[in-house]
């Protein structure tokens, strides 16, 4: 019983995702993302391990999305056969849609910033390393991955990433719920689900430690099971289920996606804008260019960070620049505002929805350097994507610019 351990640059977690899939009684097949894809598809079942894949450039999980192997994964995922990714894995299944599984594997969520909350309050953002409890949710799936478990059974395992936090449209949300694809719940060590931290670790809507397709044999989970002893029922289950030959097709999730909104930035008189770039080469920017190029879409890409500061004068803006927490003047530099656009150019302003960036550097300013007179900081990316029109509303649907379900996207013109 043959199983693929998939790594891309930037994984780290195959050996401990190995060994777990020994102990389990199965055949680890290490697999780089550039070996023949005929390989892939000798094998049983597969994992994409944890680390931070192209550096997470762009976002986590967005450049990995795009391989030419994850076509081969959506093929295989038809015939029935278990897919498990792990952390970052997971987040490269979210981003090409393999999860949840909407008809014609369409983006319908998003693993974004991790917010940790505790009575009302964010007590801190990004990289999180512990450990945690989840469990099995109270309707639960079925399915590849949970025959040995049940929502009794409490499993301690550890938690390490920067963006682990679900965020579903209600809608959708309703959905996974009903049909108990949202697989596993951080819990506490007696099994009771707290939304708050540190039982949940990332401000998961729901709690939700790991979501499954509709037909079972998918599943993308943000903690570590491979790295203890604690998640080996997942991967006896994922056996079993190879074992028994079992092949379900079901019908997608009636849920889809309204089409990504565009929309044109406007920005206050009253506020400030600070565009920041990169004195050395932007490693993102390649990155994102090189994944675009692959994909056969001819294509260059520069990428600047966008500030918008809302604050009571002049003299405040300057303090605010002069203090270095927007940016470092050792390695960026500051740019007037361009605007202009052309056929051939389109300039995208990408901001979160939910901008956890931009109000953690308002408070430090504020609590620290004793700024007054702020009222807002928002944080943005601005991509500037040089090709011929049709070829930028195929780099659109792509997503590797902007998750729409966490992010906005707006023409900066």
């Amino acid at each position: 019983m043959r199983i693929a351990i998939i790594q891309f640059p930037g994984s780290n977690c195959e050996r401990e995702t190995m060994l777990a899939v020994n102990r389990a009684g199965m055949t680890p097949v290490e697999f780089l993302w550039n070996e023949p894809k005929k390989k892939l598809m000798e094998c049983d079942g597969y994992i994409i391990v944890g680390g931070f894949s192209y550096e997470d450039r762009s976002r986590a999980g967005a450049i990995a999305a795009l391989d030419p192997l994850m076509h081969v994964l959506k093929e295989q995922s038809e015939s029935g056969k278990p897919i498990l990714g792990i952390c970052n894995g997971a987040q490269i299944l979210v981003e090409s849609g393999l999860v949840p599984g909407i008809e014609n594997h369409k983006v319908g969520m998003s693993l974004t910033d991790n917010k940790r909350v505790k009575q009302g309050k964010v007590l801190g953002t990004g990289y999180y390393n512990a450990w945690v409890n989840i469990r099995l949710s109270d309707e639960y799936q079925q399915n590849a991955f949970t025959r040995f478990l049940s929502p009794e059974n409490v499993m301690r395992v550890p938690v390490a990433h920067g963006e682990g936090r679900f965020v579903i449209p209600p809608a959708l949300l309703q959905e996974i719920q009903e049909n108990g694809l949202n697989v596993f719940q951080y819990c506490s060590e007696s099994g009771k689900i707290i939304d708050e931290f540190p039982v949940n670790p990332n401000g998961s809507i729901d709690n939700i430690a790991a979501i499954s397709n509709k037909a079972g044999n998918v599943m993308a989970i943000m903690p570590h099971p491979e790295r203890t002893t604690n998640g080996d029922m997942i991967f006896h289950s994922m056996r079993d289920y190879i074992s028994e030959g079992y092949r379900q097709r079901v019908q997608p999730l009636y849920y889809y996606p309204r089409a990504l909104e565009t929309k044109k930035y406007q920005n206050s008189p009253h506020n400030h804008e600070l565009v920041v770039e990169l004195i050395i080469t932007d490693n993102q920017a390649l990155s994102v260019e090189n994944a675009l190029q692959h994909r056969g879409l001819p294509v260059t890409v520069k990428r600047q960070v966008h500030w918008e500061i809302s604050c009571d004068s002049h003299e405040t803006f300057e303090m605010i620049k002069a203090s270095g927490v927007l940016y470092n003047d050792r390695k960026e530099f500051v740019l007037a505002p361009t605007k202009k656009t052309t056929t051939q150019h389109k300039t995208f302003l990408i901001r979160s929805k939910e901008d956890l960036y931009g109000l953690e550097k308002m408070q430090l300013l504020k609590n620290h350097f004793g700024i007054e007179g702020i009222n807002a900081i928002r944080r943005g990316v601005l991509w500037h994507v040089f090709a011929e029109n049709p070829i930028i509303e195929k780099i659109l649907e792509t997503h590797i610019l902007s998750n729409p379900i966490a992010h906005e996207c707006y023409e900066y013109a």
